[in-house]
C-alpha cells in the first residue's frame, strides 16, 4: 500500500521553517539589511516622512512648491500641501525599487538569501506599482482641482481691480478723493493706480497697433493745380 503524499508546502511556510532555525545575520551589513525587511514604505502613512529620510530635504521639496504654486487662500494651501505630500512618496518608489532588487541580487548571508530573493522583490515591486498608480491619480486630481481654482480666483481678481481702476480714473476725473475700501474693494490704492495706469497703456498700445498694423491703407491724394482735390 503506498504512502499518501505528503501536500507541498507553499512559499510563506518554507520561509517560515527555515526563519526558526536562523540565528540572524552576524554581521553589520546583515543587520542593516535585515532592519530594513520590517520598514514599511510609508505610502499610505499619515505622515510623508519616513524616520530615515531626510527632514531637511523634505522642507526644500515642499518650499519648492509653494514657490510655484503661491496658494493665496486655505483651501489653495491644502491642495498644494497635498501636492507636496504625494509627489514626495512617489519619488520615494524608485528608491525603494532599486533597494529591494539590491536586496535580493547581494544578500548577506545564505539566509538571507533564503527569506528574501528576487521572486520576493519582484512581488513588492508590484505593490509599489500598484501604489504609484493610486498616487499619480491623486497627484493629478489636486492638480487639476488647484489649478480651476486659481484661475477663477485670478480672473475674478483681474475683473475687480479693473472695475476699481475705472471708478479711480472717475474720482480723479471728477477732482473727488477716493480710496478703495470706499466700495468694498480690498486691494491697496496703489495697487489699483498700477492696474490704472496698466490699462492705461494697454489702451493707447492697441489704438497704435491698429493704426500701424490693422487699418486699411487710404487711398493716395491726388493733386490739383496745387491743391489737393
Amino acid at each position: 500500500m503506498s504512502a499518501t503524499p505528503v501536500p507541498a508546502m507553499d512559499r510563506a511556510s518554507i520561509n517560515r521553517a527555515n526563519a526558526q532555525h536562523s540565528t540572524g545575520p552576524r554581521t553589520e551589513s546583515g543587520k542593516q539589511r535585515s532592519s530594513l525587511n520590517a520598514l514599511r514604505h510609508g505610502l499610505t502613512a499619515a505622515s510623508p516622512i519616513l524616520p530615515s529620510e531626510d527632514p531637511a530635504a523634505y522642507e526644500t521639496h515642499r518650499r519648492q512648491f509653494i514657490d510655484d504654486y503661491q496658494p493665496a487662500t486655505a483651501t489653495e494651501t491644502q491642495l498644494v500641501q497635498e501636492l507636496i505630500d504625494t509627489s514626495w512618496r512617489l519619488n520615494r518608489i524608485p528608491l525603494l525599487e532599486a533597494d529591494l532588487l539590491n536586496r535580493a541580487a547581494n544578500p548577506p548571508s545564505e539566509q538571507a538569501r533564503i527569506d528574501f530573493d528576487i521572486v520576493d522583490a519582484h512581488r513588492i515591486i508590484n505593490n509599489l506599482s500598484i501604489q504609484s498608480h493610486r498616487l499619480s491619480r491623486q497627484f493629478q486630481k489636486a492638480l487639476d482641482k488647484l489649478r480651476e481654482i486659481q484661475t477663477d480666483r485670478r480672473d475674478r481678481e483681474r475683473r475687480q481691480l479693473k472695475d476699481a481702476a475705472a471708478l479711480l480714473e472717475l474720482h480723479k476725473h471728477k477732482g473727488i478723493p477716493w480710496e478703495p475700501a470706499d466700495d468694498g474693494f480690498v486691494f491697496s490704492k496703489d495697487q489699483v493706480e498700477r492696474t490704472a495706469q496698466h490699462l492705461i497703456r494697454q489702451n493707447e498700445a492697441r489704438h497704435v497697433g491698429y493704426v500701424r498694423f490693422e487699418m486699411p491703407p487710404q487711398p493716395p491724394k491726388r493733386y490739383l493745380n496745387g491743391s489737393i482735390a
